[in-house]
């Protein structure tokens, strides 16, 4: 319920601070479990993204936001969900979590460069988020966000106001291809091919590297330790 009292409270207002434009939108299934797999390049991101999309999308976040009640109450309502860092793997309590998300039919959204760029740049994707589709079989749908780092860079405190977004969603990609031999090289594949829809989608310059993740970033960002942490999963696979 806080989640839908939260969209309806800052649709309006995110929709007269900034021209908001979606394309694709069809591409999200209107039931059934789904990946959302975006670029990152601001904090507005993780407004912008579950604000077109019609059903409850979820990200996980690091559980001490949940632990005190000034915090608590807005990271719960933009549709996150905790995960604690300490004792055992975060890797598999993060996969656990989204696991769960997609088994009950939920959309769960993921930033498979782990951290937002610093350069401009999109980034190579971490396994994780083609391991989560292995695992559920949900598919991937691919999203570009555009312009969303002009509204509030990285370093910047506070958002431009009255700037245009661009959201594009493309068709879905499918797991079913993780049947092969050697699984490490097709989460490798399957990663790579959600990258290129990716680009083809937003359109921003390609670099085949990882992203520079400044320490305090990427673990307080939502979705960002997700695609950390379960590509931790991926790689001890």
């Amino acid at each position: 319920m806080l989640y839908w009292v939260m969209k309806a409270v800052l649709t309006p207002v995110l929709r007269f601070c900034w021209e908001i434009r979606v394309e694709g939108r069809e591409h999200v299934p209107s039931r059934g479990p789904v990946i959302l797999a975006a670029n990152h390049r601001s904090f507005m991101d993780s407004l912008f993204l579950p604000l077109v999309v019609r059903r409850r999308v979820t990200f996980v976040a690091k559980a001490e936001y949940f632990d005190d009640a000034k915090t608590a109450w807005f990271f719960r309502g933009v549709g996150q969900i905790p995960i604690r860092r300490e004792g055992g793997s975060a890797g598999e309590r993060a996969l656990a979590s989204a696991t769960e998300v997609l088994e009950a039919g939920g959309v769960f959204a993921i930033y498979p460069e782990g951290t937002r760029t610093r350069d401009g740049y999109l980034h190579r994707g971490h396994t994780g988020v083609a391991r989560l589709a292995e695992r559920t079989g949900a598919p991937i749908v691919p999203v570009g966000l555009i312009g969303t780092d002009e509204i509030q860079a990285v370093d910047r405190r506070m958002p431009r106001l009255f700037r245009t977004v661009r959201i594009r969603f493309g068709p879905p990609v499918l797991p079913d291809r993780l049947a092969a031999a050697d699984e490490r090289l097709v989460l490798r594949q399957l990663t790579d091919e959600v990258m290129f829809e990716i680009h083809e989608l937003c359109g921003y310059e390609y670099r085949d590297t990882y992203a520079t993740r400044a320490a305090e970033v990427a673990p307080a960002e939502p979705a960002v330790m997700a695609a950390l942490v379960l590509d931790e999963v991926a790689r001890a696979s």
